[in-house]
């Protein structure tokens, strides 16, 4: 490995860990690639939480790759994993995939209209897709490839003849008594956790049943495909491996040198890859790291293969605004791809590189975006005065790009919320969104939308499918000619202040000094007052003075930033609305 100097962004999380990943892989393979790994089961959306097994290792191994080590970040496709039950809102109500639940992931077919051949096939593409666009490089590995081909023919013939040392292991936590109850907050274990634990013999690790008849490998059958089978005779001398299957009654005997239709179960899977591609470091969620669960079982079992445990944090889980855990095992949990829709690649790299592993985090698809934009938006400032501190830079600069170079991003980032506002207001309109655009700063005016994209497109889109349609803004057409006649004095001349103000102040700047300004005028005081200067009963008046002109505009109390919406809504169409 070459000598680099060592990062000065050292106040980092991600770089401690690439520290302690190059020692540790100095000490075990000196002079071979850094291998890091992810693994990640197409048994549905693959959803935000499964995003941070990715991005984990990823940031670890890009910090690595700029300090100029080659590394390879391993991404482990389970495609050949059991379909254990069909996710809700994914493949209807009829039950016509309940009959391929045991089959492997690559045998069940796609959801309906599905341009992908399988099941397996159509969930991994959204999340390639997603990688991709964040920036993420890897080297996917599918586990049905493998071991349909034969290439763990080795390793699964070492676990049979072995097969006794590996029990004796997982005796020690089949001996253990459960927790009497499940404690507040605890998390349920997750997809590969059940899987090893469920099904017709498909883990008698874990049941607690006598082991007299133990194996790691589980066949799939060979009439109906699936996993529903019992192993009931192996010899190590001749290989040759007997099993029955309890779904269709099927048994055959077979020689497992030469057979490709199995896997080694979870428990020992896992460990024997570790061992086999000579993973350095790897990340585990919170419930595989459980005692009893199958990073800490891993981290025995894998001795047995001549490997050892990779060092890496337990993780904590990802939220969503106004939602709970995320399950892949319900149907519209939000995916990457669903979160790229909203926002640029950077926010959401930022969201986890700013987050230590183990501290829980909240991915916003409600109203919260629009201040993580605004908080986004701050950063890249102090980033340009020199102004951040050095852990902020370090999380900004993981963000923007990676070893390979910068990410695209949008020329000229208007604020999200500003975006926002105009998408909603004028429904798309390429022509209004122009001219609004242009008319927040008059001396620098856009000369085209592709200057704010792709932020002004995540932000419409955000609009269009994340704000309910009584939350959107619909302008009128005419006005409100009961209020307006309702007014009393004080009432009539904030409107006449307002108004007669408009043009020279027409521009967001102008018009934010303006609409504050109009109550501290009224008040006796300069329309530059600060807040210091003033008395507490001016914010009561700005209160006041901005449902007025919301009801006025929009026929409701609040919407888009009042001097958004008044650059949206146009000079002659306020003036029409807001004229007595």
């Amino acid at each position: 490995m070459p000598i680099v100097a060592q990062s000065t962004e050292t106040t980092d999380w991600v770089s401690r860990f690439a520290d302690e990943v190059i020692e540790e892989s100095e000490r075990r393979a000196p002079g071979k690639p850094v291998v890091v790994a992810s693994g990640l089961s197409p048994s549905g959306p693959i959803h935000l939480g499964n995003l941070r097994e990715v991005m984990t290792p990823h940031l670890v191994a890009d910090e690595i790759r700029r300090r100029g080590y080659t590394v390879r970040h391993l991404i482990s496709w389970d495609d050949y994993d059991r379909y254990r039950k069909v996710p809700n809102g994914v493949a209807g109500i009829d039950g016509s995939w309940a009959e391929h639940i045991g089959k492997p992931l690559t045998s069940v077919p796609a959801p309906a209209g599905s341009a992908y051949p399988n099941w397996a096939e159509h969930f991994k593409a959204a999340m390639t897709e997603a990688l991709a666009e964040l920036g993420v490089e890897y080297d996917g590995i599918s586990q049905t490839e493998q071991y349909t081909a034969g290439t763990y023919r080795e390793q699964v013939l070492f676990a049979m003849k072995h097969r006794g040392d590996i029990d004796a292991v997982l005796e020690q936590y089949r001996t253990k008594k459960a927790p009497a109850k499940k404690q507040q907050g605890q998390k349920p274990v997750d997809e590969a956790e059940l899987e090893a634990a469920e099904g017709s013999g498909a883990a008698a690790e874990d049941d607690g049943s006598s082991t007299s008849g133990y194996y790691p490998y589980k066949p799939y059958c060979g009439q109906c495909e699936k996993d529903l089978t019992t192993v009931t005779a192996y010899d190590d001398t001749t290989t040759e491996l007997s099993y029955t299957c309890s779904a269709c009654g099927f048994a055959e005997t077979v020689l497992l040198s030469e057979f490709n239709r199995g896997k080694l179960v979870w428990k020992v899977d896992w460990p024997m890859r570790w061992a086999y591609e000579g993973v350095i470091f790897e990340p585990s969620g919170v419930d595989h790291s459980s005692p009893g669960s199958s990073f800490q079982v891993g981290g025995q079992i894998v001795g047995i293969f001549g490997g050892k445990q990779p060092i890496g944090p337990m993780y904590a889980f990802v939220g969503i605004s106004g939602m709970a855990k995320m399950s892949s095992s319900k149907g519209g949990v939000p995916t990457a791809s669903d979160a790229l829709q909203i926002m640029e690649p950077q926010l959401l790299r930022w969201l986890y590189a700013r987050r230590r592993p183990n501290q829980s985090f909240k991915i916003a698809f409600d109203q919260e975006i629009q201040r993580l934009y605004d908080e986004w938006d701050k950063l890249a400032g102090k980033v340009a005065d020199g102004s951040v501190l050095p852990a902020d830079a370090a999380a900004y600069s993981r963000a923007v790009g990676t070893a390979a170079g910068e990410l695209p991003r949008t020329p000229r980032p208007m604020a999200y919320r500003t975006l926002a506002s105009v998408a909603d207001i004028t429904a798309g309109a390429e022509d209004q969104t122009l001219r609004i655009l242009s008319e927040l700063d008059p001396e620098n005016p856009l000369a085209s939308l592709d200057e704010v994209r792709p932020r002004l497109d995540k932000a419409e889109t955000w609009i269009n499918t994340q704000v309910p349609a009584e939350e959107r803004t619909v302008v009128r057409n005419e006005p409100d000619t009961d209020l307006l006649e309702s007014l009393d004095d004080q009432g009539r001349e904030s409107l006449r202040l307002l108004l007669e103000g408009l043009e020279a102040n027409w521009s967001l700047d102008g018009l934010t000094h303006l609409v504050y300004g109009v109550p501290k005028v009224q008040a006796g005081f300069p329309a530059d007052a600060t807040a210091k200067e003033l008395p507490a009963e001016i914010k009561v008046a700005q209160r006041t003075f901005f449902a007025l002109l919301y009801h006025l505009l929009v026929g409701r109390d609040t919407g888009p930033r009042l001097p958004t919406l008044l650059l949206a809504v146009g000079q002659d169409r306020v003036r029409k609305l807001l004229s007595a």
